[in-house]
């Protein structure tokens, strides 16, 4: 009787609790253990275990999964900042290096000729000047001047021509370093949106696999979710084969750099300048106000008139009779006095060229005139050079004497 006593008290049901029964076969949790440590009560321990440890640990890996996104994000989106800042670099290198670094060294060399040249013309003027003044008779029976007066009027011509070459290298640089900088400015504009996309993209990628592993941590069963992500995609992509076409457009557009925010483009019908460019819609506003919402997927073609340089071409109609070679000597003589005015030196990137005659009617002569200016600023350029070719014609009869005033 008493063997069976002791085997009812100290059967199964009665075992001494145990941290490993109470808390689980498997590693014990912080807080079980916690628990088992301060009231050694296995059902307080179970208790802390189910509602407490379980979601407890849940809760943890998800935050440390949700941090170590974030600091994956930031470690990625300061990667991508560094190779795009050197691809801007590299982009830029050539022609800081090449083309524009030497378009001031020619600019110096066409001006030091230039200026040579004057500058002998300005002290044989002076001489021969020097020599009426001391009675020698005319310029080409006169004796030579004494060493001093050469030497004088050396001087003098030296520096006047080191003034020009000065005043005329200065203007050169200052073109060709507007030009350098149009140029820096929008690729960098470009290569800082193509990070741009490339940090949405690799967000969008890392959030996704952290909220794969969260679901996994949560216990939810991924394969059907994945099955309906598909097949959802899969209609999606048939129902938004527009909408998949205007992003991608937009992204190869801006990888190609075929426009940007600012420049004035032709596209479809509308003729105007970009005011904001998204990866599926560019906004377009014309001369008249119109702004035209065009869809990046329908473009075929567009033109950009304000990439890398513009161009001002002025047609001038000319009477039939007119001399047509001291036509062309006034279009010269009057583009090179725009050219080497300050004001406009900034903006023309080249000297302007008389290309002549462009179109023949039985009363009029077209002339044609060009000049290489900053992008945008073609217009302007073209208004001044017809008001100073109106006046330098007139001025030299080729339209008659103007009675009205």
């Amino acid at each position: 009787m008493v063997g069976v006593m002791r085997v009812s008290v100290f059967g199964a049901d009665n075992a001494p609790a145990t941290l490993l029964g109470s808390c689980g076969p498997a590693k014990p949790g912080v807080a079980c253990r916690l628990i088992w440590d301060l009231t050694h009560d296995g059902r307080a321990a179970s208790l802390t275990s189910e509602y407490i440890g379980g979601p407890l640990n849940i809760v943890l890996r998800v935050l440390f999964v949700v941090l170590l996104a974030f600091a994956c994000q930031a470690l990625v989106h300061r990667l991508i900042n560094r190779l795009t800042e050197r691809a801007a670099l590299s982009m830029l290198s050539p022609f800081h290096n090449g083309a524009f670094r030497g378009a001031p060294a020619r600019a110096t060399a066409q001006a030091t000729a230039r200026a040579t040249a004057r500058a002998t013309a300005r002290g044989l003027g002076l001489a021969r000047l020097a020599r009426r003044r001391r009675g020698h008779g005319s310029a080409a029976d006169s004796p030579p001047p004494s060493p001093e007066l050469a030497a004088s009027l050396e001087a003098k011509a030296a520096a006047a021509g080191q003034g020009e070459l000065t005043a005329q290298g200065a203007a050169g640089g200052a073109a060709a370093q507007a030009e350098a900088a149009l140029v820096d400015e929008r690729r960098k504009q470009r290569v800082r949106a193509l990070g741009a996309i490339l940090r949405s993209a690799a967000s969008v990628t890392i959030f996704a696999i952290a909220g794969f592993v969260i679901l996994g941590d949560l216990s939810i069963n991924l394969a059907p979710l994945l099955a309906s992500a598909g097949v959802a995609g899969v209609a999606l992509g048939l129902g938004a084969q527009g909408l998949v076409r205007d992003y991608l457009a937009g992204i190869f557009m801006l990888v190609e750099d075929q426009y940007g925010v600012g420049d004035v483009i032709t596209v479809g019908g509308a003729t105007g300048t970009v005011e904001n460019v998204t990866l599926r819609v560019t906004r377009v506003r014309d001369v008249n106000g119109i702004v035209w919402h065009v869809r990046n997927g329908s473009i075929e073609s567009v033109g950009n008139e304000s990439q890398g340089w513009a161009r001002a071409v002025i047609d001038f109609p000319v009477p039939f009779s007119a001399d047509l070679t001291r036509i062309r000597r006034l279009l010269e003589q009057t583009g090179n006095a725009m050219w080497q005015d300050p004001a406009w030196r900034t903006v023309m990137l080249a000297a302007p060229e008389v290309w002549g005659a462009q179109e023949v009617t039985s009363d009029t002569v077209v002339m044609r005139v060009v000049v290489k200016t900053a992008p945008l600023r073609q217009w302007e350029v073209e208004r001044e050079m017809r008001a100073q070719l109106k006046g330098a014609l007139h001025s030299g009869g080729i339209f008659g004497t103007d009675t009205a005033h």
